[in-house]
């Protein structure tokens, strides 16, 4: 079941991220963040971004979520996208579906393109970013160092929807969940 990602789900999220975090480069955070921490972070992308989370018998096993590209008022209908699934939950289509529904919700909030960034050499983040419609627009490189080492970014970007001359402002997403029945339907 694919819903909507709640402050509840702070412990669950961080047992997700806490070994990518620990032990490996994908993310640049240093430290694990706390079910605290990443409990304040849903509560405060819900209000403008979705964030989603796959749920089999009670439990969380893949969150997508997006966020602002930039903070600056142009970049308003660009967002960056991350999605990370529980060892257990790989390999069984949970990232493409979660895809699915953030780029459906985004699209609906009145959003035109998502951008990722992938820390490189990410063979198997690249190919599943590729095979959900983003393309690359550049690297950064050297721009992080983690685990001894420089790490290059890339970065993957797809057009959701063309918002043509005169694009409305984006629907903030706690607004937009309000006037839908299900956002993940």
């Amino acid at each position: 079941m694919i819903r909507i990602a709640r402050a509840d789900d702070g412990a669950a999220l961080a047992a997700i991220y806490a070994p990518i975090v620990a032990e490996t480069f994908i993310s640049f955070e240093e430290d694990p963040p706390s079910s605290q921490e990443m409990s304040a972070r849903i509560e405060q992308t819900l209000k403008t971004h979705p964030w989603l989370v796959v749920e089999e018998q009670d439990r969380v096993l893949a969150y997508a979520y997006a966020c602002p590209h930039r903070t600056r008022a142009a970049y308003k209908w660009s967002c960056d996208i991350s999605v990370y699934v529980a060892a257990q939950g790989r390999r069984q289509g949970l990232a493409q579906q979660l895809y699915a529904h953030l780029f459906k919700t985004l699209s609906g909030q009145g959003f035109g393109s998502v951008f990722a960034g992938i820390a490189l050499p990410n063979t198997a983040s690249v190919a599943f970013h590729e095979r959900m419609g983003l393309k690359p627009v550049g690297v950064y490189e050297r721009v992080g160092y983690k685990g001894g080492s420089w790490r290059d970014v890339g970065w993957w970007g797809r057009q959701l929807q063309d918002l043509g001359p005169q694009p409305a402002p984006p629907i903030p997403f706690a607004e937009y969940r309000l006037g839908k029945r299900e956002v993940c339907d």
